[in-house]
């Protein structure tokens, strides 16, 4: 048997299997000093199946409903997720992902599976509303996400993470969408030794290891070759002790063949953070250029009139001038020049009316033109960008603005932090 892991400190239980072989893949978290080392795998709820409805387009265009996958891969999971397959039947929704691995046996058969299925995988954390107050990963939640209910919630792509064995359970999806601001981790495995016979000779101790590693390997590159992914993804993993983290960058998820898309964008969400704002992250690849540029967008009110739109983006050399602007049909929305610059990011912003604003959740997509005077001469390029979900992200937004002629004090104090872009 095969297990990947994550684990608190330095800890690695062992597991008492007759005549088995372990591979555990860990990583180190902090932990209070005071507080024993933990096995944070074996704190995360078995991996749950369940359905979602959520909002209209809230996974998307034309998508309200969902799959979500969470917690830890334990050794029934093919078993649970086939008899959640026949409660599903024929229905084609994308999966939703969020776990921090577990065993990789299982995970490569729930890939197999996800291949025939001809699913649409993705990374994310799901909110259920039904929880109420109850936290998400409480008993009470979470057995409500184990109940076969379909449920009610949103989903979230930023900081969700699929860690150890979940990208490799991933990789069985023919269609994989990894969204810019989530995470995937790989490390390198531990191969424990479970020997009932007593304690073997030093030697071979290290024959079984070599075997038990050589085994692992084959196991994950015949997959790989099988989903056509690159095998420079299992010597990633390697590179990295299991004490360690590596969290693949986006040139190594599109190499690796995880996700192949030159560009790939967020749908508008909003949070409600102390302001309440609206945030969009865009990844997007050159023909021609090898690495990715990250570009984000965050949108404040001062009041139900009043709105900055903000732009980042990698800082450019400051040899000079530059503009950055919004075309929504015949309107244009110029940014102001010049940008606030800093930990080599720079963010440009923008005033919008409320009249500008609804224009602009009104229209599909609009387009983002950037251009740079060198050498006397301008030169422009223009990029694609997607609206969807800012319409819902507005109103949620709105819903907590002051009233437009409420430009008091507080309105002043919003205009001060509005800039910094999440």
């Amino acid at each position: 048997m095969l297990v990947f892991h994550q684990r608190v400190g330095g800890i690695i239980p062992r597991l008492a299997l007759l005549a088995a072989l372990v591979l555990t893949c860990s990583h180190s978290l902090a932990a209070p000093a005071a507080s024993p080392a933990r096995h944070l795998a074996d704190h995360s709820p078995p991996i749950s199946f369940y359905l979602v409805k959520g909002q209209p387009g809230a996974c998307g265009e034309g998508c309200d409903s969902w799959i979500a996958a969470e917690g830890r891969i334990d050794n029934i999971a093919v078993a649970r997720f086939r008899k959640f397959l026949k409660q599903v039947g024929d229905r084609r929704l994308p999966i939703y992902f969020e776990s921090p691995g577990g065993n990789l046996e299982q995970a490569l058969a729930i890939g197999n599976l996800l291949r025939e299925r001809k699913a649409i995988a993705r990374v994310g954390r799901t909110m259920v509303r039904d929880c109420g107050l109850e936290a998400q990963d409480s008993e009470v939640c979470v057995k409500l996400k184990q109940s076969g209910r379909e449920l009610t919630g949103d989903v979230w792509t930023r900081g969700a993470m699929c860690a150890s064995a979940c990208p490799y359970l991933i990789l069985g999806a023919p269609t994989r969408e990894i969204a810019p601001d989530t995470m995937l981790a790989v490390h390198s495995p531990r191969v424990i030794l479970n020997f009932t016979t007593g304690v073997p000779p030093p030697e071979l101790r290290t024959r079984a290891l070599q075997q038990a590693s050589a085994r692992a390997d084959r196991l994950v590159l015949d997959y790989l070759k099988k989903m056509g992914i690159d095998s420079g993804l299992l010597a990633a993993s390697r590179s990295v002790r299991f004490e360690g983290l590596h969290i693949l960058s986006r040139e190594e998820i599109a190499r690796f063949g995880l996700d192949r898309r030159e560009v790939a964008e967020t749908r508008w969400m909003f949070e409600n953070a102390s302001l309440g704002v609206a945030y969009k992250t865009v990844i997007s690849r050159k023909p021609g250029d090898t690495s990715f540029r990250t570009t984000r967008f965050q949108l404040v009110c001062f009041d139900a009139d009043r709105f900055e739109l903000d732009f980042q983006r990698p800082a450019l050399a400051a040899t000079g001038t530059a503009s950055v602007a919004i075309v929504n049909g015949a309107e244009r929305l110029n940014f102001l020049y010049p940008p606030r610059r800093g930990s080599g990011q720079e963010t440009w912003g923008a005033r919008l009316n409320g009249g500008q604003l609804r224009a602009l959740a009104a229209s599909a997509a609009t387009d983002l033109t950037e251009g740079e005077l060198r050498e006397g001469n301008w030169q422009f390029a223009s990029s694609r960008l997607s609206t969807d979900g800012l319409p819902a992200a507005l109103q949620r937004l709105l819903s907590g603005c002051p009233q437009a002629k409420a430009t008091s004090a507080m309105s002043a104090g919003r205009e001060q932090v509005a800039g910094a872009v999440r």
